[in-house]
């Protein structure tokens, strides 16, 4: 890990891995601001962090285009208008811890609730970049490499991955170089990176320095191996990966951030904060909260009156805390009347991604 890395991070910043750099703040930082501060911003990475020298960054565009394109970054922002966009970025393995307590997942990061966060970005609209190649009509995805260096199967590569098409063309997908009011930091994909609304953190890819226009999905390692979803009986040993389903867009979630897992809570009335995000497509409607083991459920007030398909909600709800409660149970529904899954089981794969059952926090009352 870089000491400049690290110092870019709050002192309570939790770093899950060193090398490659991985962590989030603490859960009870998470509700304390509707914009998280670049220095409590989760962080995923596989690889190197680069440190590119911006005179000689490049950004092409090729593949199924009209006029392949290779603009500096100057050249970049001197072209194209500046826009911005409110988004929650989320790991597709925020929660697998929870999933590791139904049965083991090796190799994988054990992320609590921490691995998300909100940021304004600013920067260029894809879809210009697109336009300005002319995009043949017959593609149908848009691929991305980074500038960073990953190593799997023998091999070293840059992280990848694709979007379709349809998606790329939208006006909210943005190529950022501005994070909250500020350039990029290294960590965060300085000096350009990709952002993807309502999609898994993994397609917002980071230092992109390539993109091309295709008829099929990345091949990429990270598109074709690392991000997809399996049914539960499918295990290491008997995957077949062309089977698997490509994560892309996010999945209705609630989790409770205060009171912490196995923190002590006072009989009587308590206040339970956290956050809920949407799928992309539908507001985020009602978030409920038990501490009776589901018999009975209290709503949520919404700490902020946000609209945004794409950015998460904070909420506190009242529960009454008696003698027999251990639990702390929290679920949301959404403007299509979509809820989330009640038991983790129902949803375990062994590369442990899309944990959106009900959440729930252990409790001791004190």
């Amino acid at each position: 890990m870089n000491d400049v890395t690290r110092q870019e991070k709050h002192p309570d910043f939790i770093v899950v891995s060193e090398d490659p750099f991985n962590g989030s703040a603490p859960m009870a930082f998470l509700v304390q601001e509707f914009v998280t501060p670049n220095d409590t911003f989760f962080a995923r990475n596989h690889g190197t962090i680069p440190d590119v020298d911006i005179d000689t960054f490049r950004l092409t565009v090729e593949g199924m285009v009209k006029q392949p394109i290779s603009l500096s970054f100057s050249e970049l922002i001197g072209r194209f208008p500046k826009t911005e966009v409110m988004t929650t970025l989320q790991c597709a393995g925020n929660r697998r811890q929870e999933l590791m307590t139904v049965a083991p997942i090796p190799n994988e990061l054990p992320w609590g609730g921490g691995a998300i966060s909100n940021a304004t970005w600013a920067g260029i609209r894809l879809r210009d970049v697109l336009i300005a190649a002319g995009v043949d009509r017959k593609a149908r995805h848009t691929a991305f490499t980074g500038l960073d260096q990953v190593q799997r199967l023998g091999q070293t590569f840059g992280f990848g991955g694709s979007i379709p098409l349809d998606k790329a063309l939208l006006p909210e997908t943005i190529l950022a170089y501005e994070m909250n009011g500020e350039p990029l930091s290294n960590l965060h994909g300085y000096p350009l990176r990709v952002i993807v609304p309502g999609y898994i953190g993994a397609r917002s890819v980071k230092w992109v320095t390539n993109i091309t226009i295709q008829m099929q999905p990345s091949q990429n390692y990270f598109q074709q191996r690392a991000y997809k979803l399996f049914p539960p009986e499918v295990g290491p040993d008997n995957v077949k990966w062309e089977d698997g389903i490509m994560l892309g867009e996010n999945s209705l979630n609630a989790v409770i951030c205060f009171p912490a897992d196995d923190e002590g809570v006072p009989l009587g009335q308590f206040s339970v904060m956290g956050y809920a995000l949407g799928d992309g497509h539908h507001l985020v409607e009602r978030v409920e909260v038990s501490s009776d083991d589901g018999k009975t459920w209290s709503q949520a007030s919404f700490l902020t009156e946000n609209n945004d398909l794409w950015a998460w909600k904070l909420w506190e709800a009242q529960v009454e805390i008696t003698p027999l409660t251990t639990t702390i149970i929290a679920r949301a529904t959404d403007t299509a009347g979509n809820s989330q899954p009640q038991d983790t089981q129902e949803i375990w794969n062994f590369k442990g991604y899309a944990n959106n059952a009900w959440h729930k926090v252990n409790v001791t009352v004190t």
